[in-house]
């Protein structure tokens, strides 16, 4: 009896656990089972592997094979397992020191003709085998600058399985023929995968997305960009179409500080695990925008799919923008579904073959028309549309979702004057103003789990941080005539706090909490906003 054992990772959602893979050869007649609960594109590495070690000029074993996955009660899907059953067959078949291959992780597909071909989640799987104590990662070419990411670990990229096998074995390493130049290269197609991405795409570079000088007029508007950039706030702008709402949702990711290090590793793993991350930019560093169709289905915004739970839209923004254009037309239960991340930061999915945990923690913006026609104002224009329609149209958007939106603002139409003015502020402009709040907000949270105003819970902005005295009296007013939840309380504290930020100082004012019930309620509490952000 020959056994050899090596490893490699299944992927639950964004999470690694490490498999080990054993091969076992007996006599008897020639037959290769694969145990350990695999799904179908699994099951078929029996085949792909069989080429793969023929036509990489090994000698196929001719006993009776079993493969085991282990441990067995975790489900495994995909063909990122085929690497670690070859070698581990070939060691079995002492085609390869057993030794040798003990203490590896190998991810990656093989080919028929033995190439390794690139994978998704490559990222969250070295990471999963770092903290699991493994140093020596093997990984396919293409993928390898996105497994260097982890520290610690070695990482080994190879082209072909000859390659693996030459490195195990000590003999000279042969030179695969790259593709021909200017054809379109096949390898890159396990990384990339068409229609996955639910309407995401990355942040461009400072400086080269689009400019929020753009925008013509919508002083409260920006303003309101940019009190949520800086604090992490959810924002609802509503306004008749043509008002510049999408213009002003699409600038956002510009105004937003560069991902720390850390959040850069998360949202990777996540883009990853999709299929969504290009290959020549193996880490994000910019903060993703989701913008979904309002067609989307609940697995497409939350997470689904058959077998264990795929990221959706808001796993997709994490650490981002998730904007929803068209609000009220998404359906009532998918909006809905949104509550538990907007609160927690994470998606919970169940499903019969486990359940996922995905990380969640997005900045929304909500788009909306005003009613079914769009032209409906306080000023009464041209709407034609019955009071009923009107009120079923934005009853579509419930309390308990309207209730976790910190700012809510009319975007007016724009006017010949506002056309005609000078541009506006730059997005570079107010990005430093951004970032320079952001550090004050992290200065004053050091040694918390909190970065940003809006991951603060209210019992510690209440009892910990205190404004200024009686800059509360106007939000405590509202909260005993009905106009405030308790935690639309919390949530214009925080907003007080990113303006306090914005402008400056130390802690909260009373014009800070008045503006910053302005800005939740839509009440005009009069208080005067200069052009460049709150003061």
């Amino acid at each position: 009896m020959a056994f050899a054992r090596t490893c490699s990772v299944a992927l639950v959602g964004v999470d690694g656990v490490v498999v080990e893979v054993q091969a076992d050869l007996e006599p008897g007649v020639a037959a290769f089972t694969l145990v350990g609960l695999p799904d179908k594109s699994l099951t078929e590495s029996r085949d792909r592997v069989r080429a793969a070690v023929v036509n990489s000029g090994a000698q196929w074993p001719q006993k009776k094979l079993t493969v085991g996955l282990s441990p067995a009660s975790v489900p495994k899907a995909g063909s990122s397992f085929d690497l670690a059953i070859a070698v581990a067959t070939m060691a079995a078949a002492e085609l390869i020191d057993p030794r040798a291959i003990a203490d590896l992780v190998l991810i990656g597909e093989l080919g028929l003709d033995g190439r390794v071909r690139p994978v998704r989640g490559v990222l969250p799987a070295v990471l999963a085998a770092a903290e699991a104590g493994y140093e020596h990662v093997v990984v396919p070419e293409r993928t390898a600058g996105e497994a260097s990411l982890v520290p610690g670990v070695s990482v080994l990229g190879v082209r072909s399985l000859r390659q693996l096998v030459a490195v195990l074995t000590d003999g000279p390493v042969p030179e695969e023929e790259p593709d021909e130049e200017g054809r379109p290269d096949p390898m890159l197609a396990g990384l990339v995968v068409p229609g996955a991405g639910v309407g995401t795409g990355l942040a461009a570079d400072p400086g080269e997305g689009p400019d929020l000088a753009d925008v013509a007029g919508q002083r409260g508007a920006r303003l309101a960009l940019e009190v949520a950039a800086a604090g992490g706030h959810h924002l609802l702008l509503s306004g008749p179409p043509g008002a510049g709402k999408t213009m002003l949702a699409e600038r956002l990711p510009g105004l937003l500080p560069p991902l720390t290090r850390g959040e850069s590793l998360e949202v990777t793993a996540v883009h990853s695990v999709a299929g969504i991350l290009p290959p020549d930019r193996p880490l994000v560093r910019r903060a993703p925008y989701c913008a979904p169709h309002h067609s989307a289905t609940m697995q497409s915004l939350v997470g689904g799919g058959n077998g264990l739970p795929r990221p959706g839209a808001v796993s997709l923004a994490h650490r981002g923008v998730l904007f929803l254009d068209e609000a009220p037309e998404f359906s009532g239960k998918v909006l809905d579904a949104l509550r538990q991340p907007l609160e927690s930061g994470q998606v919970v999915v169940a499903r019969a073959a486990g359940v996922v945990r995905l990380p969640a923690r997005f900045l929304m913006v909500l788009a909306a028309n005003p009613c079914p026609c769009g032209r409906h104002s306080r000023q009464g224009d041209s709407c034609e549309c019955p009071s009923s329609a009107i009120r079923r149209y934005q009853a579509r958007l419930s309390g308990p979702l309207l209730d976790r939106v910190d700012l809510r603002v009319e975007v007016e139409p724009v006017s010949r004057a506002d056309l005609l003015a000078a541009r506006g502020e730059p997005t570079a402009a107010v990005a430093a103003r951004v970032l320079a709040a952001r550090e004050r907000a992290a200065a004053r949270l050091i040694g918390t789990p909190w970065t940003r105003n809006a991951d603060v819970p209210g019992h510690e902005l209440r009892t910990r941080w205190h404004p200024a005295p009686g800059a509360l009296a106007a939000a405590e007013r509202d909260m005993e005539r009905g106009l405030l939840t308790a935690r639309g309380l919390d949530r214009v504290l925080r907003t007080a706090w990113t303006l306090a930020d914005l402008a400056g100082r130390a802690r909260p004012e009373a014009h800070d909490v008045d503006l910053a019930l302005e800005l939740r309620t839509g009440i005009a509490r009069g208080v005067p906003v200069s052009a460049g952000g709150p003061r």
